[in-house]
């Protein structure tokens, strides 16, 4: 059962709250409507329930907060708006990405591909589906966890009947197998027609929670539709009886043969029309704008449904739509059995209010590295990358090859003395800026929540993923543009260095650096350029400025501290350990090993003091 407790949210400026002191319930089993027209706070109200919103109140989920659970994934199922996610990546991508974040098998993907009616769309991209089949893919992605409640905001908004009723369909099939469904809507015929409960807001406020015939009878302008030759006779006769009989009667002329009498029932136009010889071919009782008369059906969970007999896109001209009193009216509906008052349900609990100010952000993937390499690999921009880092350094290499006066590690890194960065590092740099910065542009995670990206567990595997690519990113660059200048040169004129443990070393280094300083750059200032910015600030700003300061006469060496910790340390080493640990300081002492390390340390405390605020905010 979902239970919403005095939803208020917070008021901007000297506006009043978009939801004020929002309580109401929907049960298993049955599908709940939140009806409202628009800017009545209904979409305001789903962000507060699942604390994507500022405000008070609280909300559970079988009887716990959003915040308590452990997975929210598999126990809230969501769509608001549009699908998030990259508009490159495909369909399968992209469902197979959110498994490893929900934590569950990559299989559940393919099955709910199926479920939807999905086949044969898996390669398209995001960017390319129609309306249709962007929405099948919203509800494939909330299903995903198996949830037990669902969440959506305009569920068929711009879909057509057929798409429609699958939709509601498998609506119905959810709360049918004892599930939670709760969909917000704006027009009251897709409530009747949906819907077992609807809970109609007004200004943010609760105007009335009704059973669907409740609400039918009570809220929607019930008529009479008739269909004769003789149409405007009728409307004559019949206007002229209510006025003699002093009722408030409407009679309203549709197209062609049709009429829609208000104020009056089957039995008394049925009289006037055999009293005065009017031929009738159709009489029927109508609820709003549905088609036909509206059978009650019986649901598992005890609730009634109306349903047209003409299908999910009947409609009926001439209907009101809501009756004369409007939404904001108070009327039957409002004080009925069925609606919201002193005996709710629900207990308006003030600490269980205070709660719902305890937010706390949304858990981070539950398998965050197979997460961050399906994020990886689901978009062309990392083969692009990768291969004109490739290309770029080859034909650098070449160029520099062909001279003879550039040294070998230079060749070999494609990186002329005019560049700040090889190809190799800044390729590892910009992809590591793509990390966050796709996670914050396209969010995959938890829409409207930029805090979801700084969970520790998903930093930590951005890190990891974006290092190993950059090391063997470095590794097929050398390889590539070894083997390059052996054919095309020669293989005597290239030849291994004695150092060549030290030059890996350095060259490792510097292009895990910046994939580092890329990942950190963009999470700290949410946006791939940031990144790049963080990258390339290394060897343009702050190379040069320690480089003046190292060169300094009063600069002293650090030779011999290898020594020197070991006899500190007690423990003795071998020289060989004693030989890495020297070239490693040796390493870290260049100006760009000295640049990068700051870069890092400073972005790393950065990152973790913006994370710190927004938690402390929220």
């Amino acid at each position: 059962m979902l239970q919403a407790i005095g939803l208020t949210s917070t008021p901007r400026r000297d506006r009043p709250p978009a939801v004020d002191d929002l309580t109401f319930e929907a049960r298993p089993g049955a599908v709940t409507a939140l009806l409202g027209a628009a800017g009545s706070g209904k979409t305001t109200a789903l962000r507060l329930m699942l604390e994507l919103e500022p405000g008070r109140g609280i909300t559970y989920f079988r009887g716990r907060p959003l915040h308590r659970i452990a997975h929210p994934p598999r126990e809230v199922g969501v769509l608001l708006g549009d699908i998030p996610g990259h508009p490159s990546r495909t369909l399968r991508g992209q469902l197979r990405m959110l498994c490893a974040a929900t934590g569950v098998p990559a299989s559940r993907a393919g099955e709910l591909t199926r479920a939807v009616g999905l086949d044969g769309l898996e390669r398209r991209r995001i960017g390319t589906l129609p309306i249709g089949a962007d929405r099948r893919l919203g509800l494939a992605s909330a299903l995903l966890g198996d949830p037990h409640t669902l969440l959506l905001d305009e569920p068929g908004a711009g879909l057509s009947v057929p798409e429609s009723a699958w939709l509601y369909e498998l609506l119905r099939a959810h709360a049918d197998d004892g599930g939670t469904v709760l969909y917000t809507t704006a027009d009251p015929k897709d409530a009747v027609r949906n819907a077992d409960r609807v809970v109609t807001l007004d200004g943010g406020r609760l105007v009335a929670d009704q059973e669907v015939t409740e609400f039918a009878r009570t809220r929607l302008r019930p008529r009479v539709a008739v269909r004769t030759p003789q149409a405007a006779r009728l409307a004559a006769v019949v206007t002229q009886e209510a006025r003699a009989a002093r009722r408030p009667v409407e009679v309203v002329a549709e197209d062609g043969n049709r009429l829609s009498v208000y104020g009056s029932d089957c039995a008394a136009v049925g009289d006037t029309a055999f009293r005065h010889g009017v031929p009738i071919h159709r009489l029927a009782a109508e609820t709003g704008d549905t088609a036909d008369t509206l059978p009650v059906r019986r649901t598992p969970a005890g609730g009634s449904r109306l349903e047209s007999a003409s299908g999910p896109g009947a409609s009926g001209p001439g209907a009101s739509g809501l009756g004369a009193s409007g939404l904001g009216a108070s009327g039957p509906g409002a004080s009925g059995p069925g609606a919201s008052g002193p005996g709710d349900p629900v207990p308006r609990d003030p600490a269980a209010r205070e709660q719902g100010r305890a937010r706390r952000p949304a858990r981070s993937p539950l398998r965050p590295v197979r997460y961050e390499i399906h994020r990886l690999l689901g978009v062309p921009s990392t083969p692009l990358v990768v291969m004109a880092v490739l290309l770029g350094s080859v034909t650098l290499a070449l160029f520099l090859g062909r001279g003879g006066s550039a040294a070998l590690p230079a060749v070999l890194a494609g990186w002329p003395a005019l560049s700040p960065l090889p190809p190799a590092a800044l390729g590892a740099g910009l992809l590591g800026a793509f990390s966050f910065g796709e996670e914050y542009r396209y969010p995959a995670l938890t829409t409207g929540r930029g805090a979801v990206p700084r969970r520790p567990g998903l930093l930590l595997a951005k890190l990891a993923v974006a290092a190993a690519v950059a090391l063997v990113l470095g590794a097929a660059v050398v390889v590539v543009d070894l083997e390059v200048l052996r054919f095309v040169y020669g293989g005597e004129l290239v030849s291994v260095p004695k150092n060549w443990p030290t030059l890996c070393t350095s060259w490792l280094g510097l292009i895990v650096g910046c994939a580092w300083a890329g990942v950190l750059g963009a999470g700290v200032f949410r946006a791939a350029a940031a990144g790049v910015a963080a990258v390339l600030a290394v060897p343009v700003a702050f190379v040069p400025l320690l480089q003046k300061v190292l060169t300094g006469p009063s600069v002293r060496s650090v030779a011999g501290l290898p020594s020197r910790l070991r006899e500190f340390a007690g423990p003795q080493w071998s020289p060989a350990v004693d030989r890495w640990l020297a070239g490693g300081l040796r390493v870290l002492g260049q100006p760009a090993g000295v640049a990068l390390s700051l870069m890092l340390t400073g972005l790393l405390c950065a990152y973790v003091f913006t994370g710190l605020r927004r938690k402390a905010r929220w």
